[in-house]
């Protein structure tokens, strides 16, 4: 189903979503109790499930290319929040570990995130929130991260 509505054209979609994702980091960020970045806690959150990831796979979770994961685990590394272990099968693999300090800070990561969804759903209904929801996973299927010649352009 398409939105064809001619009033949806003027609603800066783009502009309202990068301001609003630069405002939510910064100001997490900015927490005093905040001993994370909002990506090394979604590192954490993905450990916290799943303990002792493949680099690779939790690069796939959040959405980071080989560079950038390995940047960020190297960064919480030097923080003593997380650990990397050569892969017992294949030595070439790395697994990522939570440390002690890393599941305290985890925990600290959850409340910040309780209190940041609560302040993002304030004044909202669940119904629109759901929606806000779908709209947002919806991204994800629409502009997917391995972009096809057709979407990039490429012949």
């Amino acid at each position: 189903m398409r939105n064809k509505d001619a009033g949806a054209r003027h609603h800066r979609l783009i502009y309202l979503l990068s301001v609003a994702q630069r405002r939510v980091q910064r100001w997490m960020a900015a927490q005093p109790s905040s001993e994370v970045t909002p990506a090394q806690a979604g590192l954490l959150f993905i450990l916290g499930k799943q303990n002792g990831v493949l680099m690779g796979e939790v690069g796939a979770a959040l959405d980071m290319g080989p560079a950038g994961i390995s940047g960020l685990v190297d960064r919480t590394a030097a923080a003593k929040l997380v650990e990397r272990r050569a892969d017992h099968e294949d030595g070439r693999a790395w697994r990522v570990w939570l440390t002690p300090k890393g599941r305290t800070a985890l925990a600290q990561a959850k409340a910040s995130a309780a209190q940041v969804n609560a302040a993002l759903t304030d004044g909202f209904t669940s119904a629109e929130i759901d929606i806000v929801a779908r709209w947002l996973t919806s991204i994800q299927d629409k502009f997917p991260r391995q972009l096809s010649t057709e979407l990039s352009g490429d012949p």
